[in-house]
Parts: C-alpha cells; sequence; structure tokens
C-alpha cells in the first residue's frame, strides 16, 4: 500500500469499533492492489454522528461503511438510499460523490448470496427457508432471498414483535415461527439461516435440532467468531454443507471497494487468511 497527500480514504464508522475487521480486509486489498490510499477504523459516538457524516466528504474521504449501531441512523442521514436499503431500513455503505453528495446502499443482503453462491455454485432457493432472528441482519437475508425468487421464508425469532415488524415491513411469503418451534419449521427446509449472535463468542449457544433438515439441505451461520460455530459443527456431523458467516463479510466487502478506489477486488482464500490472522 502507497500512501500519498493524494490517496482515496475509506473507512467505518463504529461505536465502539475496535471489533471491526474491516480495515484489515480493506488494508489487504490496498496493499495487494498497490492502490494509493487508506481504509481506517472511526470511533463515532451516537450524538456525534450527523457531524461526522457531513464532515467527511470535506476531509477529502470517498466514502465509508457503517456498523453497529449507527446502520439504521446512516440511512436518514444520506442525500441518496438504493432501493434495497430502503427495503431494510439500513444503511451499511456509503459513497460520496464529486460534489460530497452521500448515496447510501446496503450490501449485506449481496454479500449473503455471493458467500452462498462462493461456496455452492449456483445456489438457488429452490425450497422453503428458515431464517433465525429479525434484526438488521436477518433483514438484509430475507430481502435478498426474496429478490433470488424464495418462495417460502419462515422466519423465527426470540421476540414476535420484531418478527411482526419485518413482515410488515418486507412482505412477500414470509411466515412467522415460535421460537419454541424453530426445530419443527426445519421441516423440508433446503436452507437454515442464523442471523442472530447466538453461538458468538461470549454469547449463549443456538440449542437448535436439525434432526429435521433433509440431506440436500445446506445450514449458514453469519458468526464468525469462531469461525466454526455449534450450529455448523452440528451441520457437518450430519452430512450437510456448512456456510460460515466470515464469506458474506469479505463479499459485501466489495462494492464499496470498487466505488471508493477504482478495482474490483477478488475474495480468496488468501484474503480470508489475512482477516481470521486479525
Amino acid at each position: 500500500m502507497t500512501l500519498t497527500g493524494h490517496g482515496r480514504l475509506a473507512g467505518v464508522l463504529g461505536w465502539p469499533v475496535a471489533h471491526s475487521r474491516s480495515p484489515q480486509l480493506h488494508g489487504h486489498w490496498l496493499q495487494r492492489y498497490g492502490l494509493d490510499g487508506a481504509y481506517v477504523p472511526l470511533a463515532v459516538a451516537p450524538g456525534d454522528l450527523e457531524r461526522a457524516v457531513q464532515a467527511l466528504p470535506r476531509l477529502g474521504f470517498r466514502g465509508f461503511n457503517v456498523t453497529v449501531p449507527h446502520k439504521e441512523a446512516v440511512a436518514g442521514l444520506v442525500d441518496q438510499i438504493d432501493p434495497a436499503a430502503r427495503r431494510i431500513g439500513a444503511v451499511n455503505t456509503v459513497v460520496a460523490d464529486e460534489d460530497g453528495r452521500l448515496h447510501g446502499s446496503n450490501t449485506d443482503g449481496f454479500g449473503f448470496i455471493e458467500a452462498m453462491r462462493d461456496r455452492l455454485p449456483g445456489w438457488q432457493p429452490s425450497g422453503a427457508v428458515v431464517v433465525l432472528g429479525a434484526g438488521g441482519a436477518a433483514r438484509a437475508v430475507v430481502a435478498a432471498l426474496q429478490d433470488c425468487g424464495a418462495v417460502q421464508i419462515r422466519l423465527a425469532n426470540r421476540s414476535p414483535q420484531r418478527s411482526e415488524a419485518l413482515i410488515a415491513d418486507l412482505g412477500g411469503t414470509i411466515e412467522a415461527v415460535d421460537w419454541a418451534q424453530r426445530a419443527a419449521a426445519l421441516a423440508g427446509a433446503v436452507l437454515v439461516v442464523n442471523t442472530t449472535t447466538l453461538g458468538m463468542t461470549g454469547q449463549p449457544p443456538l440449542d437448535l435440532d436439525l434432526a429435521e433438515l433433509g440431506p440436500e439441505a445446506a445450514v449458514f451461520d453469519i458468526v464468525y467468531t469462531p469461525l466454526e460455530t455449534p450450529l455448523l459443527q452440528s451441520a457437518r456431523r450430519r452430512g450437510l454443507q456448512a456456510v460460515d458467516g466470515l464469506g458474506m463479510l469479505l463479499h459485501q466487502a466489495r462494492p464499496g471497494f470498487r466505488a471508493w478506489f477504482g478495482v474490483d477486488p477478488v475474495v480468496d482464500a488468501p484474503l480470508r487468511a489475512a482477516v481470521l490472522a486479525a
């Protein structure tokens, strides 16, 4: 990576932000492609968010990523928002044009689908899909599945109110499932996606019996710390296809990097190794 006074700048906004792997991810690409630029973590408290968002283009930033807890708030601060981000109600990628106008998008759904197809080439949601959780990640996953033609989405969440809100906003063929019935809801499903934090390091485990899944089903866990969650271990023991959450993280970063630095980056084994090493 080369950095001069003319380098392109981007970063990630969060509070806190030290947990983010995005600086390592984008830093790897900057070095690989020998680009003049930098990608930096930006710890911004909620009370300072609006001023920070307005200041970044004036400081020369080409754009930025957004992580918790700012994704929903930034959706109301950009000048233009794409249809996917509007449906989801959250922005994770912002691009500044030459006039400093901010364009917000949500690439989490893109990252999810690309990670699935990276692991399972040609994959399509040919049957029912079970999504666990109803937060921002679940919204992105459900919207992406709808765009891919999912015929039935079963949504199981610990808070029925959040499930109802997601269904009201996204509509379509989404069926709310009681959290206590989540294992039974797997019957006939071709894919299970965990979008909760259950199973993440420091969080309670996800208690889910996979017995109802057929041999053709796949299991996706968006958690990537640890990379091999108990859910994925259980899936592999049953001979099911298992997809970890790191791929989603890596692929969702591609559109932003392309817009900010002018290169369409590659997601491959060296990139995974670099981010895991961080």
